[in-house]
């Protein structure tokens, strides 16, 4: 599993594992029940995760999107 982004907003989290979906990329939110137990302050953001041989497609998705830095 390899991470492609981190974020405190759940809605942008499950914006870009959206787009991963539409690409038929497979995606996992990481940390969701840490990030929930202490009350959503941003301490511990939520981490998106997709599998290793996924990555490199799945950064380009999001590259395309405008949602992740070149």
């Amino acid at each position: 599993m390899r991470i492609v982004a981190e974020s405190a907003d759940p809605i942008r989290l499950s914006f870009l594992a959206a787009l991963l979906n539409d690409a038929g990329i497979p995606s996992l939110q990481l940390d969701v029940h840490v990030s929930a137990l202490h009350g959503g302050i941003g301490a511990f953001p939520r981490r998106l995760g997709v599998a290793t041989e996924d990555h490199a497609r799945a950064l380009a998705v999001l590259r395309q999107a405008g949602q992740i830095k070149p």
